[in-house]
């Protein structure tokens, strides 16, 4: 549709949308089932809820274009792209957009933005279940899980007879070795902090971070978790340069949000600086780790292993993809907030967005665009 029909069309929609909604409930868009736990909380007599029946089955982009029409508020998944085409379709009675992600650069947050249109996510609820798959991948990835469990699943263990150093592989914790470790985390927010709390254990002793060179060094806030993990034996959370991080850390974590400016931050260059016996580990966007990069860096052994919850291109990650491909890397499929408790709570939060966003309330997770 041409750009003036489809400015006409609209306004036609717009005018027959408020004569609707003064006799009618908001209307609020859901792009999935939620779950009946999750979806009982919609079942609300000041709204009229058009929802996509299929828990599974990301919503028709046709079915979605046809009900946005008059809607007040769109509940949607990461898997639903909101591009300017979306929020045309929409009247001026749309109030709020609520993803059940953290993330939200599957939302086109300009075109919200100029429209006064409020965004909803879910950060917080996921942090704990990420923090432990993000712990789980680096002890996977050291210690040659991938390998090991494939000869067992093949049937080959009996062709391995026991020896010294058969199947070794990198130790995460603290040894006689190497009485201290060292976490580098590229990016570090709630979930990397979260991470760090559980390493502690283990023997790190030393955090270095990087963030966005436009954010502020924030010591004050690095002192506070200094103080509180010390008696757990830390001894050392410090702001430092890429090159430096990399060059120093046992393991690498990369918690950076994604876009333009994360993109394929960990390249090449980043894997050559890493010590040899060190593991990255990707829980974040697979957009800032470049694939190939990655992949030739476990085959060539500038690193000793991977471990990544998200591909860049995912889900089209075939089975020749070269990281999969890779015996020392560790490929999940986006599993990272995948614990019954998470989701719930997570569609409760953006179930709990959108009806405050329709109704005019306070939200319980809004994205600050200041």
């Amino acid at each position: 549709m041409s750009s003036p029909v489809r400015s006409l069309a609209r306004r036609i929609t717009t005018i027959t949308a408020h004569l609707q909604a003064g006799m009618a409930r908001p209307k609020v868009v859901v792009t999935r089932n939620l779950g009946a736990e999750a979806m009982r909380l919609l079942d609300r007599p000041d709204l009229d809820v058009v929802a996509w029946q299929s828990e599974t089955q990301p919503c028709d982009k046709k079915w979605l274009l046809d009900n946005i029409p008059g809607a007040t508020g769109i509940l949607l998944l990461f898997s639903e792209k909101v591009r300017r085409e979306i929020t045309e379709d929409a009247t001026d009675l749309l109030k709020v957009v609520s993803t059940m992600s953290v993330g939200y650069e599957h939302v086109d947050i300009g075109s919200l933005a100029q429209r006064g249109i409020r965004l909803g996510y879910t950060p917080d609820v996921l942090t704990e279940a990420v923090a432990d798959i993000t712990v789980m991948l680096a002890l996977m990835a050291g210690r040659n899980v991938k390998e090991t469990t494939s000869i067992v699943q093949n049937g080959q263990w009996s062709a391995y007879p026991w020896a010294p150093y058969l199947f070794a592989g990198s130790q995460l914790s603290a040894n006689w070795v190497h009485p201290t470790r060292t976490a580098g985390f590229i990016g570090f927010g709630r979930i990397a902090q979260s991470t760090l709390a559980r390493l502690l254990p283990f023997g790190f002793t030393r955090a270095l971070y990087t963030s966005n060179p436009s954010s502020k060094p924030n010591p004050a806030r690095d002192a506070e978790l200094l103080a509180k993990y010390a008696p757990q034996g830390l001894a050392e959370i410090r702001r430092v340069g890429l090159a430096e991080l990399t060059s120093e850390s046992d393991v690498v974590f990369v918690l950076a949000p994604g876009g333009p400016s994360t993109y394929h931050v960990v390249n090449e260059e980043i894997l050559k600086s890493m010590k040899r016996t060190a593991v990255l580990v990707n829980t974040s966007r697979g957009s800032l780790v470049d694939s190939e990069a990655l992949a030739k860096a476990c085959r060539e052994g500038w690193i000793w292993g991977a471990g990544v919850d998200v591909v860049d291109g995912e889900p089209n990650v075939a089975a020749d993809h070269p990281l999969v491909q890779e015996p020392r890397c560790i490929v999940l499929p986006h599993i990272g907030s995948a614990t019954n408790e998470t989701r719930l709570g997570m569609a409760t939060m953006a179930i709990n967005n959108v009806i405050a966003g329709v109704l005019g309330g306070s939200m319980p997770a809004e994205l600050n665009r200041s």
